[in-house]
């Protein structure tokens, strides 16, 4: 059998070589890939709730980048969370606001749908609602707020 030339191993070679050596790089972006979007969280760092409804969100599928702030307030203000939806945390996600203990679900949905709309809020902290889990449960909504304040419901927990 007629061996090929030494320029033509030599390039397969190389062209081999590099494949092996962007393994471990493919596989990187393929889990990164395959990860859920970004949600980026500013809590205190002692409120237990917070850091339940970030689990709640790594759980779901999302990435989670928490940010313990001394001065949440300074956040909701820069971010225009009207203080009727206050509640214990705020995030960012997609370009969206979000606004205390919001399900997974309907972030998800937000981001799929693409409102127009400055972003979700559940107002205060209800029982029941993800990180705020206990023996029992508080209807709740999720509001849709838009830049200029006026709100619809989103979504209802019984």
């Amino acid at each position: 059998m007629a061996r090929a030339p030494a320029a033509f191993a030599d390039a397969t070679r190389r062209r081999l070589l590099a494949a092996l050596a962007a393994l471990p790089f493919a596989g990187a972006l393929a889990r990164a890939q395959a990860a859920g979007p970004l949600v980026t969280v500013y809590k205190t760092a002692t409120c237990g709730c917070c850091n339940d409804w970030v689990k709640h969100l790594r759980a779901n599928g999302f990435r989670v980048e928490a940010h313990d702030v001394e001065d949440l307030g300074a956040v909701k203000r820069r971010f225009g969370i009207p203080r009727a939806l206050a509640s214990c945390h705020t995030a960012r996600a997609g370009g969206y606001r979000i606004e205390g203990h919001v399900p997974a679900r309907e972030i998800r949905r937000l981001l799929a749908e693409r409102p127009e709309a400055a972003g979700l809020a559940v107002p205060g902290m209800p029982l029941g609602s993800p990180g705020m889990e206990a023996g029992r449960r508080e209807p709740y909504a999720v509001l849709l707020f838009r830049a200029d304040g006026r709100t619809s419901v989103y979504a209802r927990y019984p």
